[in-house]
């Protein structure tokens, strides 16, 4: 079995997941405004040798349950979210080897500006960025954003692909490798004649320019991608390295995984060429009782009704409107497509309210692995076995009791099974991960527009 890859995941705000749980009396949620909180959890991360933290990020709010966004801002779940990016830089500064990913979202910012801050990360952390790539699918946010109405779902990746095409031609092609000569004597920055700009006039967008930023350790940062729609697994094989999938069990997990690499491989880049990466919760502890005491102690604290009203957002279905006993109907929403279908034409049966809400032991829609650090090694083992996958995203819990615990107990007992690495390799992100030379394999459709 090959060593697997782990990434804690979170978000820049009081609750990302597992929602209630900042008002546990021993998380510190409440100070994710401080730097000292998120270098204190970008140090704990690399003290467990972990890939990278992820990101995530929402533009909008959750307003779909009960038709109001009262619900989530009463409950802090994900509003209020401060930009991701920024304690990147302080992040990176306190670590050598940890990567990072970061979500940013398409259909909201010019492909211009974004170069130039995924570039400006990729020089500050020494090539350690990775960018997350989402369409949106919160009429919220395009409301927000001077949109009348969020653009369809398949339309949304349409102009993803396009936005791509102007993002590879900046990176990959806009600056020679030797175009910067730094030469004092001559008081020659850079040969012009190795700097170009890049055009571009399609259907969505229009632009000409040469990048801002010279040539990052990376060029192109490492690839995330999170949509299991049929579109969104089509646009993964294609751009992305790295792709999230939120499965319930290792089982339901497998046949996502399947068809993801069988589309990488028909696209021409092969299997190898995602790393697929399964959604988990723990609580952990020294022995399977104080794990399950501490699961009960953090379950009091747990969310319902956060929880809902983020997965009527995530549906597009307002499940206030369901009776417990009431099966969860098929509807066309422009939300997320696939979170949508796990509950209603891709379960084995109909799914009704009650089962939905027995599901939220801790305030998400995901069951958590509970268990001693063996057991939870067990467990996840099984998840590469039986799932596929590749690794996992680190849901928090309490923080950052949750992510000191995996990194104390569960770590040490993954290294000796030599299912995790004993340390870091030198490179940049993608080379930490792929091997090579730090940048995307001449496979990648990015690979097209070197000069």
């Amino acid at each position: 079995m090959e060593q697997m890859q782990i990434y804690a995941f979170d978000m820049n705000c009081v609750g990302h997941i597992n929602h209630g749980m900042w008002t546990h009396p021993r998380d510190t949620s409440l100070h994710y405004t401080d730097l000292d909180y998120w270098v204190d959890f970008a140090q704990t991360a690399e003290r467990g040798k972990l890939d990278g933290i992820f990101l995530a990020d929402i533009v909008g709010v959750y307003d779909v349950y009960k038709g109001s966004p009262a619900p989530v801002i009463e409950a802090g779940a994900q509003i209020p979210v401060n930009d991701p990016l920024m304690p990147i830089s302080a992040m990176a500064y306190v670590t050598k080897h940890l990567g990072f990913g970061v979500t940013l979202n398409t259909t909201y910012e010019p492909p211009y500006l974004l170069a130039r801050r995924m570039s400006t990360l990729d020089h500050l952390t020494k090539g350690r960025i990775g960018w997350n790539i989402v369409t949106g699918y919160l009429d919220s946010a395009a409301r927000a954003m001077g949109f009348d109405k969020l653009p369809e779902h398949d339309a949304r990746y349409d102009a993803a692909e396009e936005y791509l095409e102007i993002l590879y031609k900046l990176w990959e092609g806009s600056w020679d490798d030797d175009a910067v000569l730094g030469d004092k004597a001559r008081a020659v920055f850079a040969d012009p004649s190795k700097v170009r700009a890049v055009k571009h006039d399609g259907q969505y967008y229009k632009m000409e320019g040469i990048h801002l930023s010279q040539p990052s350790p990376q060029r192109t940062p490492l690839l995330f991608q999170a949509g299991a729609s049929t579109r969104g697994q089509d646009f993964a094989a294609r751009h992305a390295e790295c792709v999230f999938i939120a499965s319930p069990t290792p089982q339901a997990a497998r046949p996502t995984v399947a068809a993801l690499k069988h589309k990488a491989a028909a696209s021409g880049r092969g299997a190898d060429a995602l790393r697929v990466l399964g959604l988990v919760t723990v609580v952990v502890g020294r022995t399977e009782k104080e794990a399950f005491d501490k699961l009960e102690d953090y379950r009091r604290h747990a969310s319902v009704e956060a929880s809902l009203a983020h997965y009527s957002a995530s549906t597009g279905i307002d499940f206030s409107k369901y009776g417990l006993d009431d099966p969860i109907e098929q509807k066309s929403t422009n939300a997320n497509q696939s979170a949508l279908a796990a509950i209603t034409r891709e379960a084995p049966k109909p799914v009704t309210l009650r089962q939905i809400i027995d599901q939220m032991v801790l305030g998400s829609r995901m069951k958590p692995i509970v268990g001693s650090a063996e057991q939870v090694a067990d467990r996840l083992a099984a998840w590469v076995s039986d799932g596929g996958v590749d690794g996992f995203n680190l849901a928090r819990t309490v923080a950052p009791e949750s992510l000191r615990d995996f990194v104390d107990l569960v770590v040490p007992v993954l290294q000796e099974r030599g299912l995790f690495k004993a340390d870091y390799t030198e490179g940049p992100l993608r080379q930490k991960l792929f091997g090579g030379s730090g940048r995307l394999p001449s496979s990648h459709p990015a690979a097209a527009f070197r000069r």
